[in-house]
């Protein structure tokens, strides 16, 4: 007897029921936003940054979004089952649905995502489909995903970017994915549509007037203002220019002034599945950061707590290993605490022979600040400040974002700010940092430390195929225990990261996904 978990067609909206019985959602209207920086593309099938996804979301869809509790609902799945064996996954696909371009939605569109474009475009869809013995569409409506073993966390792959569905046709006779002009066509089945984008300015999105869920979306037009400096971007908000702003979109330092104002909201809701950690990417095929004594003094010499406090404005929680709060199987009573204490991180420097010289360096790293903003500056400054004052002396390499991304997937520092996200499942967001066969020139979302331990590994596997929840919890205990000994990274703290929106706006966020959301419930009381 298989294990069902069919989902009604309804269960989406039963999430914004409580809103609509209180006030009907209104039609029309124009919602102003911020993307930032200006994204290189917005097809999600092969742009996988940030600000590409907040756009393309909208635009593209997968098979499923989750809750806020990270429980699958439908999108162009409208139900599915597991078999008992947790190997085969069968969903049914909605009926009706159209690209913009006015062709039909079917399985050989899911079958050619997942069997060829994606897994040439996308390195974690890639890594997760390795998992899949055979997928096969029996009817135009129908696909049935085989598994190799069980891997409890697949449902999620449908929720990553690496699970955006993209449009078979477009693709006819294309044999290199990666570089086709025909990623520069933009269709997909989503509630928006692309309009116009204008280079620097803004991204204008329309309403798909054809969209599968009818009475939706309920806005005419979304527009992405562009807007280089973050001073720009507070006055742009608090202008009334736009009416919501991102986490990163202004400085941490900031917010509170801009959610103060009249009319104004402020939540943390919307990350449950990304779950962002920054923490201090150590190199640890340069020596002396392969020596866990040094990375032990650097985790002393470095107060996260002011971190959080100083630098991102309280927007964060403390975090002690790979695992923050809230997250899956987190066991916080295995965790090795690092507190800050300069003069134990001299006297673990001491200990393995990095005496001072006469001006007090025992020896020189290369430190490359995530360029992301003032605030990721500021962490990198103070980095700076508190490894000089134990003897490690710290040179600041900036960069932008394309360099800072060709250095750290390359292996081309010492030390590097950066963050990553989660994504629901430690099989997904953990074993993508830590397993020693995922390292350089695989994305930053990739073990660029070159962490090796084999134990690790061997429970990273065994974790990600165990169908029994007690038994992955004790795998992950025992993972989480020897991570937070070893200290491959630096985690300096779990990421809060608010948005700020006019009251105006109704239903911004209402799922796991939050802004990366497709917008199609949202709407303006006028």
């Amino acid at each position: 007897m298989k294990i069902v978990q069919k989902i009604a067609l309804t269960l989406g909206a039963a999430l914004l029921a409580g809103a609509a019985f209180a006030q009907a959602p209104r039609a029309g209207g124009s919602l102003n936003l911020i993307v930032n920086p200006e994204p290189p593309g917005i097809n999600l099938g092969l742009a996988k940054l940030g600000p590409s996804s907040f756009v393309g979301s909208k635009i593209y869809e997968g098979l499923i979004s989750l809750t806020p509790k990270l429980e699958p609902i439908p999108r162009l799945a409208q139900s599915w089952t597991i078999s008992p064996d947790g190997k085969v996954y069968t969903f049914k696909l909605r009926p009706g649905v159209k690209w913009h371009d006015g062709k039909p939605f079917t399985s050989a569109d899911v079958l050619f995502s997942f069997k060829d474009y994606l897994p040439v475009t996308f390195a974690r869809t890639k890594l997760i489909m390795e998992q899949v013995a055979s997928i096969v569409a029996p009817d135009d409506l129908t696909v049935v995903f085989t598994l190799k073993q069980p891997y409890p966390a697949f449902m999620y792959i449908f929720e990553v970017v690496g699970g955006t569905i993209m449009p078979k046709h477009l693709y006819e006779g294309v044999t290199d994915y990666r570089t086709t002009q025909v990623n520069n066509t933009i269709v997909g089945t989503g509630p928006f549509k692309m309009g116009e984008w204008r280079r620097g300015s803004f991204i204008k999105l329309v309403k798909n007037t054809d969209y599968w869920e009818k009475g939706k979306p309920h806005l005419d037009n979304l527009f992405f203002h562009i807007v280089p400096d973050a001073v720009g971007r507070s006055i742009a908000f608090e202008s009334g220019k736009v009416d919501a702003i991102r986490a990163g979109d202004v400085e941490n330092f900031e917010i509170a002034r801009l959610a103060a104002a009249p009319g104004v909201s402020l939540t943390k809701a919307g990350w449950e599945f990304l779950q962002p950690v920054g923490f201090l990417n150590m190199n640890l095929r340069n020596k002396p950061l392969g020596d866990l004594r040094f990375r032990q003094a650097i985790a002393h010499a470095i107060d996260r707590n002011f971190i959080i406090k100083n630098i991102f404005s309280t927007f964060g929680e403390p975090v002690h290993g790979a695992f923050p709060p809230g997250y899956a199987f987190r066991d916080a009573s295995v965790e090795t605490k690092y507190p800050y204490d300069p003069a134990r991180a001299k006297a673990l420097l001491d200990e393995m022979g990095l005496k001072p010289g006469a001006d007090g360096t025992r020896v020189s790293l290369r430190l490359l600040p995530l360029p992301y903003g003032e605030t990721w500056q500021r962490l990198a400054e103070y980095t700076r400040e508190r490894l000089n004052a134990v003897g490690i002396k710290t040179t600041i390499v900036a960069t932008d974002v394309p360099g800072w991304f060709s250095r750290a997937s390359s292996g081309d520092f010492d030390l590097a700010y950066n963050f990553v996200y989660l994504l629901g499942d430690p099989a997904i967001g953990v074993s993508q940092t830590y397993l020693s066969t995922n390292q350089l020139n695989r994305g930053t979302a990739a073990n660029i430390d070159g962490y090796v331990n084999k134990e690790v590994d061997a429970l990273l596997i065994k974790a990600e195929q165990e169908t029994n929840k007690a038994e992955r919890a004790k795998l992950y205990s025992q993972l989480q225990k020897t991570l937070s000994r070893e200290l491959p990274i630096l985690w300096t703290h779990q990421m809060i990261m608010p948005t700020v929106y006019r009251t105006k706006v109704k239903n911004l966020i209402t799922t796991g996904q939050g802004m990366n959301e497709n917008f199609a419930d949202v709407w303006l009381d006028k």
